[in-house]
């Protein structure tokens, strides 16, 4: 039983985040955006050229556009996955359309560029969150991904540079380069939408100091640390590594701790999902 109310209140949750993400897409568009001739990438952005030439509503556009590719990623990706992105794109569908007599907050170009982008990015970054989607090139970048040697997030990019560029033809190339600029900025806001500011990275530390660095790492960091013993390929000398995981804010500061022990340290740094708080805050043994 509890089970179950968990999970009505699971997706509950997940249906209320698509809603408001929806409509911070919606107003990001409508009234910052597109009364100015900037437009988002991918079908969104076809939508808008499309709006603007025939003059019919950009609801429409964004709804039959990206309807295809929701049946495509229904047989290839999943139901749950294609349920949440019609879902997400009925109500931005929805919100463009009831938005679109409201007039643009700013004809600043470059506020409108930069605030557009970021409510934008804040949208769908909550949308993808809890497993959405409001764009059909991103459902077939995960295809074609599959199948291809490049990434999803080469093959979005290469889509959206296209339909970006295409823009200058229709409002002017300095309105594509604000396009552009947009764009960029509402990429970087849906990663930390998605992915947290407290995002946790894996730092690997080589260095002959590992002794000093480790002990400064937990002192003024508060973290955890694991020495992993290694060997080198080519001396046959052993050392340890040092592993630690913390939080993308922390990243600076733990460079400049290992660099004022040793400048020729190697550091390397990843994203990790998952991580358990308790390997964090105390030294693993």
């Amino acid at each position: 039983m509890k089970n179950k109310q968990k999970d009505t209140l699971f997706n509950v949750s997940r249906i209320i985040f698509m809603i408001i993400g929806s409509i911070l897409v919606s107003i990001g568009l409508e009234t910052f955006l597109i009364p100015n001739n900037i437009i988002d990438g991918g079908m969104t952005g076809i939508s808008i050229m499309s709006s603007h030439l025939t003059k019919i509503p950009l609801g429409v556009f964004t709804f039959i556009f990206n309807l295809p590719f929701v049946i495509i990623g229904y047989k290839q990706i999943g139901k749950t996955f294609a349920l949440s992105t019609v879902f997400s794109v009925i109500c931005l569908s929805i919100g463009v359309t009831l938005l679109h007599p409201v007039p643009g907050v700013t004809h600043d170009i470059l506020l409108a560029t930069i605030f557009g982008g970021i409510i934008m990015g804040v949208g769908v970054g909550l949308i993808i969150r809890n497993g959405g989607s409001l764009d059909g090139t991103e459902i077939i970048a995960i295809i074609l991904e599959k199948r291809t040697i490049f990434s999803i997030g080469e093959i979005v990019m290469f889509f959206n540079l296209f339909i970006l560029g295409s823009s200058g033809f229709l409002f002017g190339w300095d309105r594509a380069m604000y396009s552009l600029i947009a764009y960029f900025i509402a990429f970087k806001t849906i990663d930390i939408t998605v992915e947290g500011l407290d995002e946790s990275k894996a730092v690997i530390i080589v260095s002959e100091k590992h002794k000093d660095i480790s002990e400064a790492i937990m002192d003024r960091l508060g973290r955890g640390i694991t020495l992993l013993e290694a060997k080198g390929a080519y001396s046959g000398s052993k050392t340890n590594v040092i592993y630690v995981v913390l939080s993308r804010l922390e990243v600076a500061k733990l460079k400049k701790i290992v660099h004022g022990f040793d400048k020729d340290a190697l550091i390397t740094i990843s994203s990790v999902e998952g991580t358990g708080k308790k390997y964090t805050k105390k030294a693993i043994h």
